[in-house]
């Protein structure tokens, strides 16, 4: 490649010229398409994120990005099949790599419209024929089988961004940032995250068994590609809440909770038998669902719309309903700073968190951790601030 590329516009449409330029070696290679600013931003955050999470947990991995930070990041586990017919992907055959960004996009299928896609490992025809249906802005692979590609190359007419990673191109040792006249340094964040995230539990419980670690992994990898504050939740291999980018951490976790909330609830026979007047779309058919579930914070235009979409409307799912649904899940919750009261405890709880990580140094840790134990919750603290700004 180039010294540098031209891109098609800075963050906003009316900044031009912009372009890039690599410090040392070019991290990828364009093979399709021309990127914008922020394309690049959620490409290397994106692809650095999966490449961590296949080195940990080794297995394929997957993000779904947006505005950096992931709508959601996931691993290629086989797909139940309540969460197959969530997804509306029952009747595909998904290789593992499908699956993991299948996973990644469905842990919250209103934020992923017009993502950019990241997957660890080669892009199969699998995977290509999944994303040729969906809203999304670009990929990043480190390889794509040669059918797969040419599926890539006609989506958005010819004009799908498609980056190769070069995988012998590590991040540099340091990293920089240019703000209103200054220049910002500092070490890149590699400190690794692993099993020793669990060797310091502070709940008279302290049991992480080997699914939860797996679950846990996922949750912190992904915040430390998340702008901050931020909170994940994740299940199953995958994030299924994240809160990020808010001054208050308890409005993070209420965020990254309601989202899991949903994300549990969209598996509800209820929800999963909504039947939709047949011109609606997939996108507009997951948002309705989530405006089902969501049905006492809509307002009535909203309420009246949803009505008409839906044909088989027999009123909303109880708060009874709700509590007993999520009650049948375990889920998991990872702080990217200190639990600064217990009310972040309180309201995990009630989306069926069983284990949480944090790195602890609040003053009022020992009112964190009476809380855990009040809720029968695991908590260990790791020590390891997980900022990104």
């Amino acid at each position: 490649m180039a010294d540098s590329i031209s891109l098609r516009y800075g963050i906003n449409p009316h900044q031009q010229p912009a372009a890039a330029s690599a410090i040392g070696e070019w991290p990828f290679e364009v093979l399709n398409g021309q990127p914008g600013f922020i394309n690049l931003l959620d490409a290397m955050s994106a692809w650095n994120l999966v490449r961590e999470l296949r080195e940990t947990l080794s297995e394929p991995a997957a993000a779904s990005y947006k505005h950096v930070s992931p709508a959601g990041a996931a691993i290629g586990l086989p797909l139940s099949e309540r969460l197959a017919r969530s997804y509306e992907v029952e009747n595909l055959e998904l290789s593992p790599v499908a699956a993991a960004y299948v996973r990644a996009r469905g842990g919250d299928l209103v934020s992923a419209y017009g993502d950019f896609a990241a997957v660890s490992d080669t892009v199969d025809v699998s995977l290509s024929r999944f994303l040729r249906r969906e809203v999304s802005d670009g990929i990043i692979a480190p390889g794509y089988e040669p059918e797969a590609l040419e599926v890539l190359r006609k989506k958005k007419g010819g004009r799908y961004l498609i980056l190769q990673a070069d995988t012998n191109v590590d991040p540099p040792a340091t990293e920089s940032r240019d703000h209103f006249g200054i220049r910002l340094e500092q070490p890149s964040d590699r400190k690794p995250i692993d099993v020793s995230c669990f060797d310091n539990p502070v709940t008279t419980l302290t049991k992480f068994p080997d699914e939860v670690r797996r679950d846990l992994l996922v949750a912190t990898i992904a915040l430390r590609y998340t702008q901050s504050n931020s909170v994940c939740l994740a299940a199953d291999g995958q994030v299924i809440g994240l809160g990020a980018g808010q001054q208050s951490r308890i409005h993070c976790s209420r965020l990254a909770c309601g989202k899991a909330d949903r994300w549990m609830l969209q598996q509800h026979e209820r929800v999963l038998g909504l039947e939709f007047d047949p011109s609606l779309k997939r996108p507009d058919r997951f948002a309705a669902r989530e405006q089902f579930i969501a049905w006492q914070e809509l307002s009535q235009p909203e309420r009246e719309r949803l009505r008409s979409q839906v044909t088989n409307w027999s009123g909303p799912l109880s708060e009874e309903q709700r509590r007993e649904w999520i009650a049948g899940f375990r889920t998991v919750l990872s702080h990217d700073a200190f639990m600064p009261f217990r009310d972040n405890v309180d309201r995990a709880q009630a989306s069926a968190v069983t284990h949480i990580l944090q790195p602890g140094g609040s003053i009022a840790d020992d009112d964190t951790i009476a809380a855990c134990n009040e809720y029968g919750i695991v908590m260990a603290l790791t020590g390891q601030r997980l900022f990104r700004h």
